[in-house]
């Protein structure tokens, strides 16, 4: 089997921002009281923008809640075994599908002057939202480690009570809840393993 090193060396990037990205990475359980700022919010945004998605919807929308007020709006909502990590964090980032992302492909896909009725079906049209938000998730994760960040994601809330919460005025659906910070007193749980190339990928 070949080794992490020399796999290591046959992608574009330094091996130690393979190892920031990737490799290193851990989901954060705790967090410090150091802030996250405006700015840093900004430059993940700024970054992963760039994430593709079909016909450059861009669906995903993203709630920043950095206030204690909006802290308790939002604890009733999670999970048990979610709340205390997520009170502690500096900044918790609700992620959503913007379910009426349509309107913005005049704008998104301006080569295509038609393409906002091929959405009119707004079932049709939330099951695509939420597979190119997701999509999107994965890169806004990697945008929060590429700033020095720990990530946090959760889906141990209840996503209709979020909705109902923050939500009520628009067609937003949450997604994942994101606690985003430096990480706290013993923040990792046990690195656990993960599956072989020859358990995962099929070449014909």
């Amino acid at each position: 089997m070949t080794s992490t090193a020399s796999l290591a060396d046959a992608l574009h990037v330094p091996q130690d921002v393979q190892d920031l990205l990737f490799r290193e990475a851990r989901t954060a359980n705790s967090f410090s009281d150091e802030p996250v700022s405006e700015e840093q919010i900004q430059a993940i945004y700024d970054l992963v923008k760039w994430a593709p998605t079909s016909m450059n919807t861009q669906p995903l929308r993203a709630l920043v809640i950095r206030t204690e007020e909006g802290k308790q709006r939002l604890l009733p909502h999670m999970s048990e075994g979610n709340r205390a990590k997520t009170a502690s964090a500096p900044v918790t980032v609700v992620l959503a599908a913007d379910t009426d992302f349509h309107e913005n492909l005049p704008k998104t896909f301006p080569h295509k002057p038609d393409a906002k009725e091929l959405f009119a079906d707004e079932t049709g049209r939330e099951g695509f939202a939420r597979l190119n938000s997701l999509l999107q998730v994965g890169y806004f994760i990697i945008g929060v480690r590429a700033a020095g960040l720990a990530a946090g994601p959760m889906t141990g809330f209840d996503a209709a009570g979020v909705d109902k919460e923050f939500f009520a005025d628009r067609n937003w659906k949450s997604l994942v809840v994101v606690n985003v910070g430096k990480p706290g007193e013993n923040p990792w749980f046990d690195r656990l393993p993960r599956l072989d190339y020859d358990e995962v990928v099929e070449t014909v």
